[in-house]
């Protein structure tokens, strides 16, 4: 009797950068329980946050990690990969309705050369202090790339790249956490800070919008300072965002896929492409006023669904079990981009 030998599943193909997730064939509507309990996870987190004020990507967030145990269902499991990952991406996309070039150009090459200083060193601390206290260069990527471009989103995106094989859900829900109480301390702290150095207008908003981590808080935070500094504090965060693109590109240079191929090999996103694609539509002019509303408050929901299924899908117990060292890399990242953000405003900006 011959015997045959068993036979094995091919690997699920790899993810842009390193990211090996199997991906079992699923059919359209298996993905209906999943995204299901996310949206009606989303609108509780949007009546929170509007009934209490809260920052909506933490309530998103803090409502996802409540309602962890459903991640064990296997029938939530495609709907919520889906919006986590699928839902991320088009949002991402949807972010460069909110930048255009012209007004990039308006802030004048002192201040944009500040702001990519700023941006770099930032990043560059939180790779450092990770390292320092023992993490990996890419969790450093992902919590400076979060402090230094906008906050949840780049997190998100920064997530998407790096690949979870690198940066574990666990760890991605820490910097969540992390990035919107520091965004929301410093929306309340910088106004306070810019009023007790004697900043104008210019510079409040110049400090704001360059050290504030989410594009909501950078706005209110700027604008309870006076009209002036909210309007400068928009475009200033607005060029941060602008970074998102070339940031996602550069780590996908620097952390290659584990068969070490990088350079030419390594090509770039479509929601990359896609977020420069509509940002240049946005700054031509030819999207209309309205639909250009509707596409930031799409790009809105969107990040939130996949935070709040980022938070469902989250692994409690690895969570836990990080303790409060990982978050003093943001505390460290957003030092630095304070310290700088400040000096930049009271040195360069008139």
């Amino acid at each position: 009797m011959t015997q045959t030998s068993p036979t094995y599943p091919l690997p699920a193909a790899a993810d842009l950068y390193g990211d090996l997730e199997p991906t079992p064939a699923v059919r359209p509507r298996d993905h209906l329980p999943g995204l299901l309990v996310t949206l009606l996870a989303s609108l509780a987190a949007a009546y929170l946050s509007d009934r209490y004020g809260a920052p909506l990507t933490l309530m998103g967030l803090l409502v996802g990690l409540a309602l962890n145990f459903l991640s064990a269902d296997p029938r939530l499991a495609p709907g919520l990969a889906f919006a986590s990952r699928t839902l991320l991406r088009v949002g991402i996309v949807l972010v460069g309705a909110r930048v255009t070039l012209g007004q990039i150009a308006d802030l004048g090459p002192v201040a944009l050369g500040a702001i990519l200083i700023i941006a770099s060193v930032t990043m560059l601390a939180g790779i450092v202090m990770a390292r320092w206290l023992g993490f990996g260069a890419a969790f450093g990527a992902l919590a400076g790339g979060s402090v230094a471009i906008c906050g949840a989103s780049a997190a998100m995106a920064l997530s998407t790249v790096l690949g979870e094989r690198r940066v574990g859900q666990a760890q991605l829900a820490l910097v969540l956490v992390g990035i919107s109480a520091m965004s929301a301390l410093a929306m309340v702290l910088y106004p306070l800070l810019a009023h007790h150095m004697g900043f104008t207008d210019t510079q409040a908003g110049f400090m704001i919008g360059a050290a504030v981590h989410d594009v909501a808080q950078a706005l209110g935070a700027g604008y309870s300072f006076s009209t002036g500094a909210g309007e400068t504090a928009a475009i200033v965060k607005l060029t941060r965002v602008a970074l998102l693109a070339p940031t996602l590109a550069l780590v996908g240079y620097f952390f290659p896929r584990e068969n070490g191929r990088r350079g030419a090999s390594v090509g770039v996103p479509w929601f990359v492409v896609g977020f420069f694609a509509f940002a240049a539509i946005n700054s031509a002019g030819f999207v209309p006023l309205a639909v250009g509303h509707a596409a930031n408050q799409a790009a809105t929901g969107l990040l939130v669904a996949a935070v709040t299924a980022t938070g469902i899908r989250s692994p409690m117990q690895s969570l836990l079990e990080g303790g409060p060292r990982p978050l003093l890399v943001i505390v460290a990242a957003t030092t630095v981009a304070l310290v700088l953000a400040a000096t930049a405003a009271a040195l360069l900006i008139g």
